[in-house]
């Protein structure tokens, strides 16, 4: 039987991915009220010992480890092919042939057909192959563990952050509807101009090319928004503006594979939302929020496993949807 507070959070969350605001839930399962009336009565002392184990704990870094060994993996293996002509794989992340088989990045493909006006046969076959992986591995999977622009971003909020706490600047938030908004305005251009406009600022695409074919005057534009993201607002592109992250975000609506967070042993001490990427996508951890034990995180999340990583308690995990419970 499908649950119901799960189901009323899941539209929920489709609409925090585009661009609104988390909301206090309307509604509660029996279980998670009365987990949220314990805490409430217990919450100080729990809370204060969880500070002090935490704070005793080392500090892990195991799902960010494996994620950067992935994605570094990923994009050489990109530029060994070119610069050694092996041509096992061929092309950039935007559109690449593995073994002769193509592959095309799906936001790359639907700019594309949106240009010429028509479904590119060529195209479906690529993309089908593309959807099937993130759709099964999550779809903003892509972004934490394969685009080599958001390991560039990473690194620059780690600046960001240190310039913060010096008092040196701060953290500007953007409405995050501008997302939205800028993949219909991209979409739309498409359409009116014939050419794919995004993929020419793209910094997913323009890094990518950059590492197989060498640095062009493009980099110039992803030097921007590095510089825009460390003094300004951190991490700005792939939160507020990103068309790839939202189409991603909705192929992984329907993922198997997804973060998952426990009510009862979570202590909201806090510090998943200070390292999460997209800390929108963890509302449900705040006190309070959670509709029922057991909820998995929304597509908008990107799988990075920071959260993971930092939560004290194992409150957050990784998760295979109906695998679990064969287990």
């Amino acid at each position: 039987m499908r649950n119901p507070y799960l189901n009323r959070r899941f539209l929920d969350q489709i609409a925090v991915m585009l661009g609104r605001e988390a909301r206090k839930p309307s509604a509660i399962s029996e279980r998670a009220q009365e987990i949220h009336v314990l805490k409430r009565a217990t919450n100080k002392e729990r809370l204060q010992e969880a500070m002090i184990a935490h704070a005793d704990a080392k500090k892990v870094h195991t799902w960010r480890n494996r994620r950067w060994a992935v994605l570094l993996v990923v994009n050489l293996f990109f530029t060994l092919s070119f610069w050694l002509d092996i041509q096992i794989l061929e092309g950039a992340l935007t559109a690449s042939r593995f073994i002769g088989f193509h592959l095309i990045d799906l936001n790359s493909a639907l700019q594309v057909m949106l240009a010429h006006k028509h479904i590119i046969v060529n195209l479906v076959i690529g993309t089908g192959t593309v959807f099937v992986l993130w759709l099964l591995l999550g779809g903003r999977t892509f972004c934490s563990w394969v685009c080599p622009y958001h390991l560039l971003a990473e690194w620059a909020e780690k600046i960001h952050l240190w310039l913060v706490k010096k008092k040196l600047v701060t953290d500007q938030d953007i409405d995050r509807r501008l997302r939205t908004g800028s993949w219909l305005v991209f979409a739309v251009l498409a359409i009116a101009t014939g050419y794919t406009v995004f993929e020419s600022i793209s910094p997913t695409g323009i890094v990518s090319r950059a590492l197989i074919y060498g640095p062009g005057l493009a980099l110039l534009w992803v030097l921007a928004l590095l510089v825009f993201e460390v003094f300004f607002s951190r991490r700005a592109w792939c939160r507020y503006a990103c068309p790839i992250g939202l189409t991603y975000g909705v192929v992984g609506i329907f993922s198997p594979v997804r973060v998952k967070y426990k009510l009862e042993s979570c202590f909201h001490e806090g510090d998943c939302r200070k390292v999460c990427l997209v800390p929108h996508v963890l509302d449900t951890v705040i006190k309070g929020r959670a509709v029922d034990t057991e909820i998995p995180i929304g597509p908008d999340c990107t799988r990075c496993g920071l959260c993971v990583d930092t939560c004290p308690t194992g409150s957050l995990t990784f998760d295979v949807k109906g695998l679990s419970k064969l287990l």
